[in-house]
């Protein structure tokens, strides 16, 4: 089996130590003998030059095996090779390797040891450069909330009286004659106050020693907050303490009756409009996924020009006179119409604003020096008439070209 680098360069060690242990003895018996007969023998001198010449052999043969196993760590692994050092620039010299054949005197030759980033010249030296803050990944648009109108309230639940049933019998009468009946029922409606938060525990001396942490961390728990409140206020399930959001209140599309050929996603929102007007409501809103209103926005007539938009100027989003609004909180092909604004369909409550606390004594942080982060608020919301908000589906239609 062949011997490794490591093996060759601890035999090489280990025979250049015994080589000069006998140096060491050959050169005290010249000693003795010059200073007895003024020379040395021809005997001593062979001997002398011979464990010399083998010396340099094996001097040789060790800087050989270093500069193998230098290479080996600074290469095997696939990276740069380092610069050299002024032992390892000697030892590869053409001239040391002939000077280690027969050494004779001392060996001079001239090294610049260049200045360089390696673990063994200036490299300590060198810091990195730490680029302020946090570099927070991509946040959602919010825009549920600023569609709808906001009150205030001091109770846990909000009641409100809905009409349920009107049967109007006006009808001219005769003088004399009966009047006819007319009958109004109402129903009892009621939204309990939804109570969103979540928290996080942290390390109380990492936010001593970090404020911009604890800035970070403040911000990041409002946005987690708001998110989860806009999906409640659009797709809340109203079941346990989940709100009954808008479009899960939403009537479902229904063609009111008109005949369109070839239809496209802009005719059924438009169709769900009308759904909303013969409801006596004005709907001011189209609430799609982003998906949905880029391939709005893309369609084009037969010859391949855009149809409404221009991709040169700012185009507000927008749809048969009505905001249309994009948001990631509706899937791909859903969509929901209706009448947000005023406060006539729709309102939203806030009983306590979004909060961020920091307690010190939960559990056991006062022993294991944590805090724990709590953020949280409290909302309702109250839809008022379902039937001014349509919601449907459109992923069944294409965007065809007008002809």
């Amino acid at each position: 089996m062949p011997q490794t680098t490591e093996e060759i360069l601890e035999q090489v060690t280990a025979s250049l130590d015994k080589l000069d242990s006998q140096l060491k003895a050959h050169a005290e018996k010249a000693e003795r003998e010059y200073k007895s007969a003024g020379k040395l023998s021809e005997e001593s001198r062979a001997a002398i030059d011979k464990l010399l010449t083998q010396q340099g052999e094996l001097l040789a043969r060790q800087a050989a095996a270093e500069q193998e196993l230098a290479k080996i760590k600074t290469q095997g692994a696939g990276g740069p090779e380092r610069p050299r050092s002024m032992g390892e620039q000697i030892t590869a010299s053409e001239e040391f390797r002939t000077w280690s054949q027969r050494p004779s005197g001392s060996f001079r030759m001239n090294v610049q040891a260049a200045v360089t980033s390696d673990a063994g010249s200036a490299g300590s030296l060198i810091e990195p450069q730490r680029i302020p803050g946090i570099v927070t990944p991509g946040l959602r648009r919010l825009t549920i909330r600023d569609l709808i109108n906001w009150g205030r309230t001091t109770s846990n639940s909000l009641e409100f009286v809905r009409e349920k049933l009107f049967t109007n019998s006006a009808a001219p009468v005769a003088e004399g004659a009966l009047k006819p009946e007319s009958n109004l029922t109402f129903d009892l409606a009621s939204a309990p106050v939804a109570t969103v938060a979540h928290w996080i525990p942290a390390s109380r001396n990492v936010l001593a020693d970090a404020p911009v942490l604890q800035g970070y961390i403040d911000g990041r728990m409002r946005y987690g907050l708001k998110l989860i409140e806009e999906a409640q206020l659009l797709k809340g399930s109203g079941l346990g303490l989940n709100i009954s959001g808008i479009y899960t209140q939403a009537s479902a599309y229904a063609n009111p009756g008109v005949l369109v050929q070839a239809e496209t996603r802009i005719d059924r929102l438009r169709l769900a409009l009308l759904q909303v007007e013969l409801s006596e409501y004005y709907a001011d809103g189209i609430v799609i996924s982003p998906i949905d209103w880029a391939a709005i926005e893309l369609t084009k007539t037969a010859e391949n020009a855009y149809l409404f938009a221009n991709p040169r100027t700012q185009n507000l989003p927008g749809l048969w006179g009505r905001n249309v609004v994009p948001t990631q909180a509706m899937a791909p092909g859903e969509f929901l119409v209706g009448a947000f604004g005023g406060g006539l369909a729709v309102q939203g409550w806030d009983r306590e604003d979004v909060s961020v606390q920091i307690a010190f004594e939960d559990r056991d942080n006062f022993v294991k020096n944590m805090v724990t982060i709590l953020c949280e608020e409290r909302l309702a919301l109250t839809v008022y008439r379902p039937s001014a908000f349509v919601k449907g589906d459109m992923s069944d239609l294409d965007v065809e070209p007008e002809e």
